[in-house]
C-alpha cells in the first residue's frame, strides 16, 4: 500500500463526497434489510393462518398487502440510495482519475528530450491510460464495495447471530472458503491479464507501424511477411485469451457451488431446528436463505477488491516512477523580462547523455540582434544541436549560453521559448486543419494573419488548390501534403506569433531553388529587428546572411561572410563549386 500513498491527497480533496458517499451506503444496505425480514414476517403470517391462529382469509390478505406494500417501498428506498451511492462513489473517482491523468501529463509536459530519448510512447501511454484505469478501479469500485461490504457485515450478522446462532455459524462457514478461493482465482486471472494485456501492446504496436510506414510496406512488396507477422502475434495474443478465460471459467461456477452448499445448511439445519423447536417460526428460514444470497456478492467482492488493490498498487508504482523524475530543465526565473535576441556562446562544450556523443567542443560564437547567422557543416557536426541550446531542450555541461547578456539558465523558461520560433528539420504537423496548424504558433491568430503567414512561407497557393483550403484536415503527422509542403507551413507557425528569435533548421531541404529563394526573401523582410539563425546544407540559404559558421566535429573550422569564404580554401568553397555546377547542368 505504501505505492497508493500518493493517492492521499485526492481522498482529502474530495473528503466530503466520499463522507456523504460512507452516509448513503449505510442508509442504502439498513433499507436494503427491510423487505427480507417483510418477507419473512409475510412468511410467518402464512403459517399462522395454515395452522389455524388465523382465520379470517380477508385478515390475511390485509396483512399480506400491508407487508408488500413496506416491500416496495423499502426496495424503491433502497434502490434509490444505492443509486446515489453509486453516483457519489463513482463520480468522485472520474473526477480523481481526471486529476491523476492530468498530473501524469503536466510531469510529461515538464520532463526533458532525455527522458523522451529513454521511454517508449507506447509505454508512456499505456501508463497514462491503462494505469491509470487500474488506479481508478480502487480509487472508486473497491472503495465502494468495501463499505457496501462491510455495513452488510456489521448488520446481517449482527441479526443473524442475536436470531440463530447455531444456525448462523453453519450458514457463514462457507463463505470464508468462497472467499479464499476468489482470492487465488483473481490473482491467476491478474497475472495472466497482464500478460493478455502486453501481447495487446506488442499487436497494437505492430499494427500501428504497419499502418505508419504502409507507403514503404507497399514499395518493397512486403504485405505477405508483414501478414504472416500479424497472423503469429493474433495467435499469440488468442492463445493468452484463452489460457485466462479458462481460469475464469471457474469464477461464477464457484459462486453457485459454495452458495448451494450455504442455502443446503440452512434449509437442512435450520429444519431440524424449526422440527426440535429450537426455532419457532419458519420466517427465520426464508431470511436466512435470502440473508446468505445477499452476503454472498460482497463476500466474493473481498477477493475480488484484493486484487484490484494490488494491480492498483503495481500500476500506481509504474506511475510513479515517472511522477518522481525530476525534470533536467527547471525553470528558476520566475520574473518575466522582454528578450531582445542578442546570443552568445561562451566556450560550450556539450555531451548528449544517452549516446556519450560530445556534439559541441570549446564552441564560441554571438549574433547581435536584427543579424542573420547561418550555419553550415557535414551531418553530425552539431548544427541542430546549437538550436536545441538557444531554446534550452538541454542544458549546456561546459560553458556558458548568454540571451541579452544573461546566462540562459537565469532567464524565465517559458518566456525564452515563447520569444522563439522554431523550426525543426523533421517538420511535425498534427492530425488537424490546416488553419490549426498554423495557429498553433498563435492561438488567437485571425484569418488574414494565418493567410499572411502562409504567403510569407510561400505556401498559401498550394493550400487554395485544396477542396477545403484552410480547413483540409490533415492526416497523421501531416501525411496529406508533401515534404516540402509539410516544411512551409511549419515556417508559417514559427512566424506567425513574431518571434524576437527566428530558428530554421535546414527547414527548406524538401522545396526547390525558386521556391527557397522566395521563402528567403519574405523571412530577411519579417526579420528586420530580429535574431536570425540558419542551418542548412545549400550555400544559396546561407550566402545573404551577417556572418556564416562552418562546424566540423562539434567545432569552428571556417567563419565570415558569403565573399570571405568563397575567397578561402576550405569546406565552404568546395561546396559552394560544387553546388553552383550541379545548378548549371
Amino acid at each position: 500500500m505504501k505505492e497508493l500513498k500518493h493517492l492521499n491527497k485526492y481522498f482529502y480533496k474530495y473528503k466530503w463526497q466520499l463522507i456523504l458517499g460512507f452516509v448513503i451506503t449505510i442508509v442504502a444496505r439498513m433499507f436494503a434489510l427491510y423487505p427480507i425480514q417483510f418477507i419473512g414476517d409475510s412468511t410467518n403470517v402464512i403459517q399462522r393462518y395454515v395452522e389455524g391462529e388465523i382465520t379470517d382469509p380477508a385478515a390475511l390478505r390485509q396483512e399480506l398487502f400491508y407487508n408488500i406494500l413496506l416491500i416496495i417501498g423499502a426496495t424503491l428506498i433502497s434502490a434509490f440510495f444505492t443509486f446515489l451511492m453509486r453516483q457519489t462513489f463513482i463520480v468522485v473517482s472520474r473526477h480523481m482519475e481526471y486529476d491523476l491523468k492530468n498530473e501524469v501529463y503536466q510531469q510529461y509536459q515538464n520532463l526533458s528530450l532525455n527522458f523522451y530519448k529513454k521511454n517508449r510512447t507506447g509505454d508512456l501511454m499505456n501508463r497514462i491510460s491503462e494505469d491509470v484505469s487500474k488506479v481508478r478501479m480502487y480509487l472508486g469500485p473497491a472503495i465502494m464495495y468495501s463499505v457496501t461490504t462491510l455495513t452488510l457485515f456489521v448488520v446481517v450478522i449482527w441479526y443473524m447471530v442475536n436470531t440463530a446462532p447455531l444456525l448462523t455459524l453453519y450458514t457463514l462457514a462457507p463463505l470464508p472458503i468462497l472467499s479464499f478461493a476468489i482470492y487465488k482465482l483473481s490473482v491467476a486471472i491478474h497475472n495472466r491479464s497482464t500478460i493478455v494485456q502486453q501481447y495487446l501492446s506488442k499487436l497494437n504496436t505492430y499494427t500501428q507501424e504497419s499502418f505508419s510506414g504502409i507507403s514503404v510496406i507497399k514499395s518493397y512488396g512486403l504485405e505477405p511477411l508483414t501478414n504472416n507477422n500479424f497472423v503469429e502475434l493474433s495467435n499469440g495474443s488468442k492463445q493468452k485469451n484463452l489460457d485466462l478465460v479458462k481460469v475464469q471459467a471457474f469464477f461464477f461456477p464457484m459462486m453457485v457451488l459454495l452458495i448451494g452448499v450455504s442455502n443446503t445448511l440452512v434449509i437442512f439445519i435450520g429444519g431440524r431446528q424449526v422440527i426440535s423447536g429450537e426455532i419457532e417460526n419458519i420466517g427465520i428460514i426464508v431470511e436466512f436463505l435470502l440473508y446468505v444470497n445477499m452476503l454472498t456478492w460482497p463476500v466474493a467482492t473481498v477477493g475480488w477488491v484484493t486484487s484490484i488493490i494490488q494491480q492498483a498498487e503495481a500500476s500506481q508504482a509504474r506511475i510513479n516512477e515517472f511522477l518522481k523524475k525530476e525534470p533536467q530543465i527547471k525553470n528558476l526565473q520566475k520574473n518575466i523580462e522582454p528578450i531582445l535576441g542578442d546570443i552568445a556562446f561562451k566556450n560550450v562544450t556539450f555531451t548528449y547523455e544517452d549516446t556519450n556523443i560530445t556534439a559541441l567542443k570549446n564552441l564560441s560564437f554571438s549574433v547581435k540582434r536584427g543579424e542573420t547567422l547561418a550555419i553550415i557543416g557535414k551531418t553530425g557536426s552539431g548544427k541542430s544541436t546549437i538550436l536545441e541550446l538557444i531554446g534550452r531542450l538541454y542544458d549546456v555541461g561546459e560553458g556558458e549560453i548568454l540571451i541579452d547578456g544573461k546566462n540562459i539558465r537565469d532567464i524565465n523558461l517559458y518566456n525564452l521559448r515563447n520569444s522563439i520560433g522554431y523550426v525543426p528539420q523533421d517538420a511535425f504537423l498534427f492530425s488537424d486543419s490546416i488553419r490549426n496548424n498554423i495557429k498553433f504558433g498563435k492561438t488567437d491568430a485571425t484569418d488574414e494573419e494565418v493567410i499572411e503567414a502562409a504567403k510569407n512561407a510561400s505556401v498559401h497557393k498550394n493550400i487554395m488548390k485544396f477542396s477545403k483550403g484552410y480547413d483540409t484536415v490533415l492526416g497523421e503527422r501531416g501525411i496529406t501534403l508533401s515534404g516540402g509542403q509539410k516544411q512551409r507551413v511549419s515556417i508559417a507557425r514559427a512566424i506567425i506569433h513574431d518571434p524576437q528569435i527566428l530558428l530554421f533548421d535546414d527547414c527548406l531541404s524538401a522545396v526547390d531553388t525558386e521556391t527557397e529563394e522566395k521563402i528567403l526573401n519574405n523571412l530577411f523582410k519579417i526579420s528586420k529587428n530580429k535574431t536570425t539563425i540558419i542551418v542548412s546544407h545549400r550555400i544559396s540559404s546561407a550566402k545573404n546572411a551577417d556572418n556564416i559558421i562552418i562546424l566540423e566535429d562539434g567545432a569552428i573550422v571556417q567563419q565570415g561572410s558569403h565573399h570571405e569564404l568563397i575567397q578561402q580554401e576550405g569546406y565552404y568553397k568546395k561546396l559552394y563549386a560544387k553546388q553552383l555546377s550541379e545548378k548549371e547542368m
